[in-house]
């Protein structure tokens, strides 16, 4: 390929050339015929201070650049490179933005040639990557990337991975790249030159599909992997005695450790399954719980001819068990097995449906780019799951029209390995192990056709989540956007919506327009329906705004109205209203439906609208159903309350509706039902006891065995438990007092553990306000600050930018306390700064607490301190990962201390040395210890 690219990469003291920034450091990697002909780097001297962030980030200094020319004495070299080529960047609109503003200022007209988007073409090319940062695609590329944030390093790393990403585009069968080719033109990079130049060489060759790939429906996918034949297995023998578990896993591991604590529970999984009763196991971080159930469960399928159900909560730990721990069963044991992961349906994508959008323009950017991401991930997915995908939230809407749903099966026999859902029903049949997550495992036990095979045996890893998820299954929600996104589906007035494809179909059969209201009719009654539905949140927020306490930022919640005041009647009145209005509007789809079915027109365009069409009247039934669960609640055992942002009170208004308790319905679906249930987690039990836990899931009547099992590590060798004792007590000073007094302490903890350091908050507006002073206070400039719900981000992006930085401390608030990994020296000290009781007005506690005292029981003892504890154990699980990691916890609520019940906390801990310190002592001990 004869083209000219240039990839640039530049460091600079800030974000903005408009607000005075300037270029500290340029770089340029020239590219011909696929080989790196030249490299041109310079520091730059910006004639102003480096920032302390950007020193920190870049590694470069004031010191540095003193000497180094200024911008005008290289911008004749760097026009005469740009001459007549592609510019390259990772993010090519920040690169090319600045050095425009640059070459402007010194004199010259800038450059206006064709560019390529190393970002962009990352996201069409590798839809299925965690991350589009450059650093993160330099490691799962193999690429050496020495000097991250320095613009050579950055440069040639780039470059690299543009030759890559061509490598990529050139695998892609010739169909595939006419697609994308036609899709190109709505880029915000000139890859359509690319593409016509790559179709050109293709079209020299042989048009033949690579192998592997196959066409449907005029698009390239992944064949379906070939399904081994069934072969006869020999019984099998679950190993009893220690020395053949050890003997089995040393075939699976390279560096093995005998851990008792992992053989004690693969026997009380085993045994349990083998004499019919469930068991509770808390097993303590590092026992490595997934082996210890999967093996037994392994030779109870196999022995049983029946599958084993493991359930958990996360994606990730799915993904764990899949990827790591199955492939060393598959080691371990000499016989064949079948795993499959189950999940619902609108996990799996529908080729016919995607087909069909595919040809329908867009002008959306999103759309566009996540169908190009789309069209080459079928080339490479062999579930066709989304999660595999990463999508932008644009991206995220788009896969709503193409997911697979009831509506729409295939099950005719030569499409049916082209339908990726039907194609996961069908491996399951077969599976000896079925692994699926909470949800899907509830609405199995529920459906009057299950979606997992019958199975006597389940077992729930992180368990402890299990009540909140049944909690969720059993009640309802209804939210503003889902909600509005429904009813637009339908629409009438746009060519995309439902209702404008079926009139199109039915046009001219004058027959099929007796008895139906006419476009403009249907199109005044969805205008009202959606005015109605304005109302209805409307009122929503209007309750929410009413109870806010003053000065209240962000997320609040508050609870529905019991009492009948004149906001519930209003919100009941318009609520009856609605569902009457799309009652009508339904059965006027209802009736065009009926109509598609006999109008004898054949196509993919015909087939898709009546199932979209059904599909579209179950979703606004369902809709219905959980408006009315919500309206007739039963008060005594549901609790309905509003969640709002006070961002966007409409806009992001939810009404909950949820069991106060969810025990007898786990005990008659589940633990009535099954032979034997395993429920596991890290964190089970409340000072030994594994009473509180048993009573939320139902199961504290039925025969169960319980047992914990403590963590290898050597905490009271690992872990030092410091109790600060010179905080006041929260409520005994103004928030503003005590908010200076623990930024204060955190800052001094900060420069003495050098960052790497999570700090855990109840209240989110706690979090905020010490973020805000921390900033202000300037004393952590060189430190880098991630705060959840203020630095922006997922939980998952937070935690990965906590790890690229050494000095970095990261603010958390209660999705933090639990599920993230950060193993070894990425995290050494851990601060709590109140001990993890939940608000006691939250509407859910509220009713539990109410509930238990109606029953004769103590709330605080009963509910709110056992969960409190439970979740202090998760936070503290956090700080040790590996048995070589080594950390502080430092609990600033000294209640742990000066109450009764404080002892519960630390008598649920594994043994650890606790001790009172003033801050002074603290530092010198973390410098002494660390």
């Amino acid at each position: 390929m004869s083209n000219k690219y240039v990839v640039i990469d530049l460091e600079t003291t800030g974000n903005s050339v408009k607000k005075g920034d300037r270029i500290i450091q340029f770089a340029a990697v020239v590219i011909e015929n696929d080989t790196i002909v030249d490299q041109f780097s310079s520091l730059l001297n910006p004639r102003q201070t480096i920032p302390v962030f950007i020193e920190e980030l870049t590694g470069l200094t004031d010191e540095m650049v003193k000497d180094a020319p200024e911008f005008t004495e290289i911008a004749p070299k760097i026009m005469e490179m740009l001459n007549g080529a592609f510019f390259v960047a990772h993010n090519v609109l920040f690169d090319l933005s600045f050095l425009q503003e640059e070459l402007i200022m010194a004199g010259y007209e800038g450059f206006y040639g064709p560019v390529l988007d190393t970002v962009e073409m990352a996201r069409i090319l590798f839809p299925s990557s965690d991350s589009y940062k450059l650093s993160d695609l330099a490691v799962q590329e193999g690429l050496h990337h020495d000097r991250p944030h320095q613009a050579d390093s950055d440069a040639l790393v780039t470059s690299e991975l543009l030759l890559i990403l061509f490598e990529r585009l050139r695998g892609l069968p010739v169909q595939t790249m006419k697609q994308l080719h036609q899709l190109s033109g709505g880029l915000k990079s000139d890859l359509i030159d690319i593409l016509e130049e790559f179709i050109m060489e293709k079209e020299k060759q042989i048009d033949y599909i690579p192998n592997g790939l196959e066409e449907f429906r005029g698009i390239c996918i992944k064949k379906s992997p070939h399904v081994k034949e069934e072969q006869n297995r020999n019984e099998v023998y679950y190993p009893l005695d220690e020395s053949d578990k050890e003997l089995l896993l040393k075939k699976a591991f390279s560096a093995f450790e005998s851990r008792q604590g992992q053989y004690q529970m693969m026997d009380i999984v085993y045994h349990s399954f083998q004499h019919e009763r469930h068991a509770m196991i808390e097993a303590g971080t590092g026992v490595g719980k997934s082996l210890a159930y999967l093996l037994p469960a392994l030779y109870t399928a196999v022995s049983d001819k029946e599958p084993v159900i493991i359930s958990t909560y996360t994606t990730q730990l799915q993904e764990q068990l899949l990827q790591k721990d199955i492939p060393l069963l598959e080691k371990a044991v000499e016989f064949p097995f079948h795993t499959v992961l189950m999940k619902g349906k609108s996990h799996y994508i529908s080729i016919e449906k995607f087909a069909k959008l595919l040809r329908e323009e867009e002008d959306n950017y999103d759309t566009t780019l996540t169908k190009m991401q789309i069209l080459v991930w079928l080339t490479e997915t062999e579930t066709g799951d989304y999660d595999e995908l990463n999508l932008s939230s644009g991206g995220r809407l788009f896969w709503q029209k193409v997911k697979h749903d009831d509506s729409f099966s295939l099950r005719n026999q030569p499409i049916e390995t082209r339908d990726f859902y039907l194609r996961m029903r069908e491996k399951a049949k077969r599976a000896d192990i079925i692994i699926t997550n909470h949800s899907l495992l509830l609405s199995s036990l529920t459906a009057d056709k299950p979606l997992l095979p019958q199975s006597n045996y389940t077992i729930i890893d992180e368990g402890h989540h299990f009540e909140k998820v049944a909690g969720k299954y059993f009640g309802s929600k209804i939210d503003y956007a889902s909600t509005r996104f429904l009813l637009q589906q339908m629409g009438v007035s746009e060519q995309n919506m439902l209702a404008h494809k079926i009139e199109t179909i039915l046009q001219g059969d004058k027959a099929s327009q007796e008895g139906l209201l006419h476009s403009f009719e249907l199109n005044k009654m969805m205008s009202e329906l959606l005015f109605t539905m304005d109302e209805l949140f409307s009122i929503l927020a209007m309750i929410a705004k009413k109870s806010m306490k003053p000065k209240v930022q962000g997320r609040l919640s508050c609870p529905f109205p019991l009492e009948m005041t004149r906001e519930a009647k209003a919100f009941i009145a318009k609520a009856e209203h609605f569902i009457f209005l799309l009652t009508d509007y339904a059965k006027e789809i209802n009736a065009r439906l009926e109509r598609l079915k006999k109008v004898n027109k054949k196509g993919s365009m015909h087939k898709m609208v009546v199932h979209e069409t059904a599909a579209w009247l179950d979703d606004s039934e369902k809709l219905k159903i959980c408006i009315r669960k919500t309206i007739q609640q039963n008060l005594s055992e549901e609790v309905s309350w509003i969640e709002a942002d006070t961002r966007s009170w409409q806009n992001r208004t939810t009404l909950y509706l949820q069991p106060i308790s969810v025990s007898n319905q786990l005990r008659d679906i589940l633990f009535h039902k099954k032979r034997s249930v395993i429920v596991t987690s890290a964190t089970l039990s409340v000072n030994g006891s594994f009473k509180y836990t048993a009573n939320a899931l139902g199961l504290i009547t039925e025969p169960c065995h319980y047992e914990q099992i403590p963590s290898p590590f050597d905490y009271r060798n690992q872990v030092r438990l410091i109790i600060s004792n010179d905080l006041p007590e929260v409520n005994s000073v103004p928030l503003q007092d005590y908010v200076s007094q623990i930024a204060a302490h955190i800052i001094s903890i900060a420069e003495a553990t050098k960052g790497r350091m999570l700090i855990l908050f109840t209240s989110y507006d706690m979090l905020r306000k010490t973020y805000e002073l921390i900033k202000e206070s300037g004393f952590l400039q060189d430190y880098t600050l991630l705060a959840q719900g203020i630095s922006g981000g997922s939980r998952t992006r937070l935690t990965k930018n906590f790890q690229r930085f050494d000095k970095a401390i990261l603010l958390g608030t209660s999705s933090f306390w639990e599920g993230i990994d950060i193993p070894g020296e990425d995290l050494s000290c851990l601060v709590m700064v109140r001990l993890p009781f939940s608000p006691p007005d939250e509407p859910m506690i509220e009713a539990k607490c109410d509930n238990i005292k109606k029953s004769g029981g103590n709330p605080f003892y009963d509910y709110s301190l056992p969960e409190a504890v439970l979740r202090f154990k998760q936070g503290f699980g956090r700080l040790i990962r590996t048995k070589n990691d080594k950390g502080i916890m430092i609990v600033f609520d000294h209640r742990i201390l000066s109450t009764q019940y404080g002892k519960v906390f630390l008598d649920s801990l594994p043994e650890v040395k606790a001790t009172k310190m003033d801050i002074n002592k603290t530092v010198n001990f973390i410098y002494e210890w660390l």
